[in-house]
């Protein structure tokens, strides 16, 4: 109501009912109760966690470890030799018996067919020659390394130096490494001397060579890791960069591995790499490289991403170590942390790679 005093409006106070009890504190357009009684810390409710990102653990990288490492056993050795030879057996019969009634039935086109069959024979015969020949080479590694185990004095120094220095007969890339290994090979009196001249002069150059394949390997497969969605594409893309890198790194040091011998150099790697807990995600490796940087921190495919990334160059460390004709004795071999500094950095951030996945 309003009352009317020479003219002027003046409005009445007006009552309102109040509850007892404490009123409701008002912060930033939220309404908090506060309760009966003295604030105590100790009965304030817990601060609920913020949803964390599940650590990264490199699943890819080391699903395809486990497979590559799995043993069969001779039971099932047996079992896919003799369905490869009962199927090699129907088609060979199969073959014979298309070209016998072709030739019998339609003489010209059984001429075709059975042209087309040599042919694809005389093919067959040079892939497996060319198997045989790579499987060879591997074997020339393997005595290498057993003969640098062996060079204890000088003449066994220098006949490996030799022998070493024949392997890459040929190869314009090491020519330059041969001419200042022939031109230094007298000048060197001791047997530890001579090998760590034949690392320097020829294996330094592939040294860096297989380094900037591995370096490449692993940044494809930290990259398809991150970015695809799918469940079973970052196993297929490890396996296929990791057969492709360490076929490459048998190309540089002179394995030049075919199907089989590939595949049997990546059982090796994998094999060696599952035995010795290599492809295991430590608590540092977590990390350094996925816990560093603010993506890994966001995103789960990211931190898989650049773990699985480290755990390539692992690989690719390792195949190194296997498809090098010498031993790391006197040049010190890679390490996994410039590796992922170099082929990470960048990739998902600057400075996202860590200091240290080793």
């Amino acid at each position: 109501m309003n009352d009317e005093t020479g003219g002027t409006r003046r409005r009445r106070a007006i009552l309102f009912d109040v509850d007892e009890g404490p009123a409701p504190e008002r912060r930033e357009g939220r309404v908090i109760a506060v309760p009966d009684g003295p604030l105590d810390p100790a009965s304030a409710p817990p601060v609920p966690d913020v949803e964390a990102v599940p650590q990264a653990s490199g699943r890819a990288m080391q699903t395809l470890a486990l497979l590559a490492a799995r043993r069969e056993t001779g039971l099932a050795r047996w079992f896919w030799g003799t369905l490869a030879a009962v199927l090699a057996f129907a088609i060979s019969v199969a073959a014979w018996d298309f070209v016998t009634t072709l030739l019998a039935t339609r003489p010209v086109l059984g001429l075709v067919a059975a042209a087309l069959v040599g042919a694809f024979l005389l093919v067959a015969l040079a892939v497996a020659l060319r198997e045989i020949v790579a499987l060879s080479r591997l074997g020339r590694i393997d005595e290498l390394r057993d003969l640098a185990r062996q060079a204890t004095d000088l003449k066994a120094a220098r006949a490996l130096a030799d022998r070493v220095a024949a392997f890459y007969a040929g190869r314009a890339d090491t020519r330059w490494g041969r001419e200042e290994l022939a031109t230094r090979r007298d000048d060197v009196f001791d047997a530890d001397g001579m090998v760590a001249l034949t690392e320097r002069t020829l294996l330094a150059p592939l040294d860096a060579a297989a380094t900037r394949e591995v370096e490449a390997a692993a940044r494809q497969v930290a990259m398809v890791t991150a970015v695809v969605p799918l469940a079973l594409a970052d196993v297929a893309a490890a396996m296929t960069s990791n057969l492709r890198m360490i076929r490459r790194i048998a190309l540089i040091y002179g394995g030049r591995g075919g199907t089989l011998g590939s595949w049997r150099l990546a059982k090796t790697v994998l094999t060696h790499l599952a035995a010795t807990g290599a492809v295991a995600v430590g608590d540092d490796l977590i990390h350094s490289v996925a816990g560093g940087g603010v993506l890994a921190k966001l995103s789960r495919r990211f931190g898989e991403g650049m773990v699985n990334g480290a755990l390539t160059a692992r690989v690719g460390v390792a195949a190194m170590e296997v498809c090098r004709p010498l031993p790391f004795a006197h040049e010190r071999p890679p390490r996994v942390t410039g590796i992922v500094q170099r082929s990470l950095t960048g990739l998902f951030g600057p400075g996202e790679a860590g200091s240290d996945a080793r």
